[in-house]
């Protein structure tokens, strides 16, 4: 799983993860990483392998998601010459690929329940048995696992099994996304961007417009690092003078005017925004009596909704409603409110 990304970052949130999974990485139980997709899990994944007893063994990649339901467990578990139509030959699954070393399940909330069962089993015992035999073969494998699912509700509601997530969850490292990394915005985009210049050959890394660096510091960035990369990269190569600061982004590059009209039907409802943006709260409009007075209840009520939405982080709420810190925290005070 050798990856050319590298840990860049310089905010306490990004950091303290990072060193959560490095102190982590030396012991021999299962790991769980969460996040939003595109903020690194397979990055963290790979630290806790390379830095592990393990590192010399097999770290062997499952996607959970790419899979239909009648395969996953032949691939987890193996399978027997015979087991099941198109199974000529027997093959070992994942759980004996990555015998001394580490197994990391992407996307492991789309397990189905019976392939969870399974799993449980081969946590519990360390052993599997392939589809179509009869024997047991026991493994030794580190389990690391990854999603961007609410896994406790998901237990509560009966779609994850709670016993499979309480074997996973020795340490749970979330990570934070990067809307909420304070500074990386501004690091990561001179990295890609410099990384992009040499690959095109300039003669030198002309860095950003102010206009560009702002529009990417104020943009939600659903997709996290990913994200990030693919539009600095886009804006690098489509720059067409190295002498002069990049003077243009396109956060989406399906955007055109050319572009063919949707013919799906419309929702009735819009969705929650992806980005994790706060809702627009609508006023009642019935009569008023007090201006004043309406405005400051309706002044609290999108501050109270916002923090809410952001866990009560002042620095990100601010962000979120385009005040400074300050100007939050009299927000705060002034409408008497508090996370309790």
């Amino acid at each position: 799983m050798d990856r050319e990304n590298q840990f860049i970052g310089q905010s306490g949130a990004f950091l303290d993860a990072v060193e959560r999974a490095s102190r982590a990485a030396p012991m021999a139980r299962p790991v769980l990483v969460i996040g939003e997709r595109g903020t690194g899990k397979e990055l963290i994944a790979e630290r806790l392998h390379r830095l592990s007893d393990r590192w010399e063994e097999p770290l062997v990649t499952m996607n959970c998601a790419a899979l239909p339901e009648t395969l996953i467990e032949a691939e987890l578990f193996g399978h027997e010459q015979g087991a099941f139509t198109g199974a000529t030959r027997a093959r070992e699954g994942r759980f004996e690929e990555a015998d001394r070393g580490t197994l990391f399940l992407d996307e492991l909330g789309t397990l189905s329940m019976g392939a969870q069962e399974r799993l449980l089993r081969a946590v519990e015992y360390g052993e599997v048995t392939r589809i179509g035999s009869s024997r047991a073969t026991k493994v030794d494998v580190r389990i690391v696992a990854a999603t961007n699912e609410d896994l406790p509700r998901r237990a509560q509601e009966g779609t994850f099994r709670p016993d499979l997530l309480d074997r996973l969850s020795f340490e749970v490292i979330t990570l934070p996304p990067l809307r909420v990394r304070e500074g990386d915005i501004e690091v990561l985009a001179d990295y890609f961007g410099r990384r992009m210049a040499a690959e095109l050959r300039w003669d030198e890394w002309p860095g950003f417009a102010d206009a560009v660096s702002s529009q990417l510091e104020n943009h939600p960035w659903p997709g996290n690092v990913r994200e990030l990369r693919n539009v600095v990269e886009r804006a690098v190569y489509r720059w067409d003078s190295w002498e002069q600061p990049i003077g243009e982004v396109v956060f989406d590059p399906f955007e055109s005017p050319w572009k063919p009209l949707s013919t799906a039907t419309p929702a009735k409802e819009a969705a929650p925004a992806a980005n994790g943006a706060t809702p627009t709260i609508t006023p009642r409009l019935e009569k008023v009596d007090d201006l004043r007075a309406a405005v400051d209840d309706h002044e609290k009520a999108i501050v109270e909704h916002a923090l809410a939405a952001n866990r009560w982080n002042q620095r990100q709420t601010a962000k979120a409603l385009g005040l400074s810190y300050d100007q939050l925290r009299h927000c705060i005070k002034k409408h008497g409110l508090s996370d309790g």
